[in-house]
């Protein structure tokens, strides 16, 4: 039996990890799976664990206020030592670009540990952009052994930094694995402030907005938050939901220049089935966010990403997002854009995602059972 250690500390890695965990948790006879949680993000990740059913066996409860990426890297490293020398995995699996990730496959390497990164192979080529995530996934990839890649492009990415294929798959993304698990069930079991978010909004156009990227910070959010304003005001049938992030730099401009206007709702964060229901909900999502590129063409959203640049040109491609950055005009021309052509609504709402089917935790543990089968009769 392999002993598999998986490592996330953010609400969007444990979104996308907790449908691989109970994937692992279907063959017990072949892994022993254990978790370990950082905290990076403490009350937004365990919502997520709460909805998922996951309880870590390790905690390392490492939030802390005004934590920054310093101390934050140390800590992980230092933290997950005693739960690497105890446990002894030989797969440390990781996910995506946060400081967790980077910190954690550090110390899998360190440990001697065989590294597996989840959504391997995304890149901007501008190591400032996003920042610190760019360098992040960057410092992991060097350090991982077997690298699950969700496009094919990510897998090209790969193969340019000399990576060897037979060590790469290409799987989709897991958050589509937990987007198709949940919507069922969110529409099932309404939360309480899902119902009266219904009643509020009424039959309403909802134009949903997230918002929380370093490289926004300052005048990017003061244009971002410029352009809403001006789309609540000219368009006063639309409803405007803005979940805040809880960063004083997202929450100090998006309150002082969204927060008197009447059909702008300014929101706390919501829990991941909130936040489904939202996206199923809404005509149009304005974000900042990576996974919301992936998850909201499975849900027929059009998309304007708030970035100059993204890791995700895949979905640039196929025509699912489209980039706005943080250019106020060009915000509020692509969203009149499509509240006011049927046509180019239609066609951007029904394109293919390009992300995935649903089945990326069933590759990548077929691929693990098999690798050990290979390594079985190599003996």
């Amino acid at each position: 039996m392999k002993k598999i250690l998986i490592v996330f500390g953010t609400r969007p890695e444990a979104i996308k990890m907790a449908p691989l965990v109970k994937e692992f948790e279907l063959h017990p006879e072949e892994f022993d799976v254990r978790v370990c949680v950082t905290a990076q993000h403490r009350e937004m990740l365990d919502q997520v664990l709460t909805f998922f059913d996951i309880k870590p066996q390790y905690d390392l409860d490492l939030m802390k206020p005004g934590q920054d990426l310093y101390g934050l890297t140390a800590a992980i490293i230092t933290e997950l030592k005693p739960v690497l020398e105890n446990f002894r995995p030989d797969y440390v699996f990781v996910h995506g670009d946060t400081t967790t990730t980077m910190a954690s496959s550090i110390a899998g390497f360190y440990s001697g540990a065989k590294v597996c990164h989840i959504e391997a192979g995304l890149r901007t080529h501008n190591k400032y952009a996003p920042f610190p995530e760019e360098i992040n996934r960057q410092i992991t990839g060097r350090l991982t052994d077997y690298h699950f890649a969700p496009t094919n492009a990510s897998k090209e990415n790969l193969l340019r930094e000399n990576i060897d294929t037979n060590n790469i798959l290409v799987t989709g993304n897991t958050v589509i694995d937990a987007l198709i698990q949940s919507v069922e069930k969110v529409k099932r079991e309404p939360s309480p402030l899902v119902k009266e978010l219904d009643n509020k909004l009424n039959n309403a156009s909802l134009l949903l907005v997230t918002g929380h990227r370093r490289e926004n910070h300052g005048d990017g959010f003061i244009r971002i938050c410029e352009a809403l304003k001006t789309i609540a005001i000219e368009r006063k049938e639309l409803q405007i939901v803005y979940p805040v992030h809880l960063n004083p730099k997202v929450l100090e401009p998006v309150n002082r220049i969204l927060g008197n206007i009447e059909n702008i709702h300014l929101i706390e964060p919501l829990a991941y089935h909130d936040f489904i229901w939202m996206m199923d909900r809404a005509k149009i999502i304005i974000t900042d966010s990576g996974g919301v590129q992936e998850e909201a063409p499975s849900l027929g959203k059009p998309v304007l990403v708030m970035r100059e640049t993204t890791e995700r040109p895949e979905a640039v491609d196929a025509g699912t997002v489209i980039l706005v950055g943080t250019n106020s005009q060009k915000i509020i021309n692509e969203t009149y854009a499509l509240l006011d052509d049927d046509t180019h609504f239609k066609e951007m709402s029904s394109r293919h995602n390009p992300y995935g089917d649903g089945n990326a935790c069933i590759r990548i543990v077929n691929f693990m059972k098999e690798l050990e089968l290979k390594k079985a009769l190599e003996k």
